[in-house]
């Protein structure tokens, strides 16, 4: 049976936790950054983690990361 193939685009972006959970990145911290306050800034820069349904969907492009 041939190896299963990883969506490259999956991989980028997300990471599985030792608990299993789909840790990424926050959106809203690459411009329009002048008018965000630094306590807003300084969350965003800390890991996010995908909601229920969409770590379903995430963890079927990476059948590797369980």
């Amino acid at each position: 049976m041939p190896k299963m193939k990883t969506r490259k685009a999956a991989a980028k972006r997300y990471k599985v936790t030792g608990t299993g959970k789909v840790a990424t990145k926050k959106q809203g911290l690459r411009h329009i950054l002048t008018k965000k306050s630094p306590k807003r800034k300084r969350n965003l820069r800390k890991q996010g983690i995908l909601a229920d349904v969409e770590q379903k969907r995430a963890k079927s492009m990476l059948p590797y990361a369980r």
